[in-house]
């Protein structure tokens, strides 16, 4: 019998992935699944499992009332998980902590198969993950334990889902516990990893796409690029990647790979120091493509420092810009969770 699989993504940022049998209802997949949704009357009748269907293909039938899910509600893509019956892989964000549901985050552990230094900027971490591929939404992040400290730190998968090496781009702090580790870190070690977390993830694109990177900010849209250009994506998308110092841009040549193989990306980077002899130096707010956000109403995803990430939100409030779609996520280099929205 074939299945789809259905990522349940709660309040509190932990994403679970199930298997839904052909035919079979959400609510009854997530029972079998050990997952409690909410639910009361388990048929259409009190609205109690109402959820939101973020991307994929499903039947809801006609076989509940109209005071537990509207019309309206049906066109913006809320569900009655006890009537929704997915005919795809979806995305559904369950208005609820995982707790609540009496589910948790999932743990998986993996061994370092390569650590490569850029500059003193940043390093990527390259992991095999025992077991199978570890599931996740592009843009997701896991909490990585430092090995020795009882103390984990949150980074943003780098990798596509579905790949059992996975990577990550760690910006290097003085001093920093993780970057103490990686300093003596070599293959064969091994770490324990939680997730994946987080809301900022990459949507079904129905807009062309506004992409803006701070610093290793950048990890998550080259999840979000390489799925992109698996699916050979036609959508229209501008990255813009900001950074501090000229040693701090990273990975150009992935993007030029990437523009090569999308056939509508296109990228600008930054740098902020006004003695840099890039051809750019300024803020990503100055190099925003104003065409993209005034006329193509464009879904915006903004990863980066709280500095950076306040700085555009106050950009597009001063400038009357309302994007189709707005997902953030500010992050600290030292904090072991991170800010999303």
């Amino acid at each position: 019998m074939s299945s789809h699989t259905i990522a349940l993504n709660f309040e509190d940022g932990v994403t679970r992935f199930i298997d839904c049998k052909s035919g079979e209802k959400l609510l009854d997949a997530a029972f079998r699944n050990r997952i409690n949704l909410p639910m009361d009357c388990s048929d259409g009748v009190c609205g109690t499992c109402k959820c939101r269907a973020e991307s994929g293909q499903y039947d809801l039938g006609n076989d509940y009332l109209e005071d537990a899910l509207s019309e309206d509600e049906a066109a913006q893509g809320l569900v009655l998980t006890c009537q929704m019956v997915p005919s795809s892989d979806c995305v559904i964000h369950v208005p609820v902590t995982s707790i609540s549901c009496k589910t948790a985050q999932q743990r998986f552990s993996a061994t370092v198969a390569g650590v490569t230094q850029h500059n003193d900027a940043a390093v990527v971490l390259e992991l095999d993950v025992d077991g199978p591929a570890p599931a996740f939404l592009p843009g997701q992040y896991v909490n990585i334990e430092v090995p020795g400290t009882g103390l984990s730190r949150a980074y943003s998968f780098s990798s596509a889902p579905g790949e059992g090496r996975i990577s990550f781009l760690i910006k290097t702090i003085p001093g920093g516990l993780m970057s103490g580790w990686l300093a003596r870190a070599k293959a064969g070690d091994r770490l324990s990893l939680t997730g994946p977390l987080g809301s900022f993830y990459l949507r079904e694109a129905r807009a062309p796409l506004l992409f803006l990177a701070g610093g290793t900010g950048l990890a998550p849209f080259l999840s979000m690029l390489e799925v992109l250009a698996r699916a050979g994506s036609q959508q229209k998308v501008h990255l813009v990647y900001g950074v501090t110092r000229d040693l701090d841009l990273l990975l150009v040549g992935v993007l030029e790979a990437y523009a090569a193989r999308l056939p509508d990306f296109r990228f600008t980077t930054v740098v902020a120091d006004a003695a840099s002899s890039h051809p750019r130096t300024g803020w990503v707010t100055q190099y925003m493509p104003e065409e993209m956000l005034r006329a193509a109403n464009p879904d915006v995803y903004l990863c980066g420092p709280p500095p950076m990430v306040d700085a555009v939100r106050g950009y597009f409030g001063e400038a009357g810009i309302t994007p189709n779609c707005f997902h953030y996520e500010k992050f600290t280099p030292n904090a072991p969770l991170k800010e999303s929205a």
